[in-house]
């Protein structure tokens, strides 16, 4: 567990970084670059794509529906979780 700790890097293995970096790039670009045709864009096209605007009014809640739904309630008010999530 003790290797996780931060600790001071010296050039030395800065240098040992730089270089086991470079390998894993020029590995995967080489690779890459054996791929002859790369896959195309996997989008769906529809007809409908993009949904209609409509007059911006907030639909109206059932204060009885809310306070069913509400799994902690006391009297007219809903109790929420503080910090339990934490």
């Amino acid at each position: 567990m003790s290797d996780f700790l931060f600790h001071k890097v010296s050039k030395k293995e800065k240098e040992k970084i730089r270089k086991e970096a470079k390998a894993i790039m020029d590995s995967f670009s080489a690779k890459l670059s054996k791929i002859e045709k790369l896959p195309e864009d996997s989008g769906i096209d529809r007809d409908f794509f993009e949904r209609e605007e409509n007059s911006g009014k907030c639909s109206d809640l059932d204060r009885n529906i809310m306070f069913e739904n509400a799994p902690n309630k006391n009297g007219g008010f809903i109790k929420a979780e503080k910090g339990g999530w934490q």
